[in-house]
């Protein structure tokens, strides 16, 4: 049975991280890999909201580190859906370091690509996504876009 359609809002998904001297790499800032894991999660669940389904990471793509960070920024990461297929949901994630004024700069960007699972952790068939605003729109034709180029690396 089709599930119902969902908005991008109903998904929207941020986490707040603070960087410790745990995450940091051999030139003190923020080791990307762990930047990646955190994204990850917010991936999952901006995936499970939108779904209700559990999901899975299946590519990671135009990943970008954009400033370094250091011990105590904190670290919003936002993750939107941006484009649903048959089985898979495009997340965008957006870092940012948030200063204690409150202003942002952007950390890095990432698209992830996740797939929605059924019981038998089977590729299911994922809710369509209601586009409601320009903004959201534009994101899913530039998405189109970047599944297009997925299935000419293949």
């Amino acid at each position: 049975m089709e599930k119902p359609a969902r908005r991008v809002k109903d998904s929207l998904t941020e986490q707040v991280q603070i960087v410790q001297q745990t995450h940091m790499n051999g030139y003190h800032r923020l080791f990307g890999g762990q930047l990646i894991a955190w994204m990850d999660v917010v991936a999952g669940v901006v995936g499970r909201r939108h779904s209700g389904m559990m999901v899975t990471t299946a590519a990671i793509d135009n990943l970008q580190f954009l400033a370094p960070a250091y011990v105590d920024d904190m670290i919003v990461i936002t993750g939107r859906v941006t484009y649903v297929g048959h089985t898979s949901m495009e997340v965008r994630l957006d870092a940012e370091i948030e200063a204690r004024d409150g202003s942002r700069t952007p950390l890095n960007r990432a698209y992830f690509v996740m797939v929605a699972l059924d019981e038998l952790e089977r590729p299911a068939e994922a809710p369509k996504l209601i586009l409601e605003t320009e903004e959201e729109k534009r994101e899913w034709e530039a998405a189109r876009a970047r599944v297009e180029a997925r299935k000419a690396r293949r």
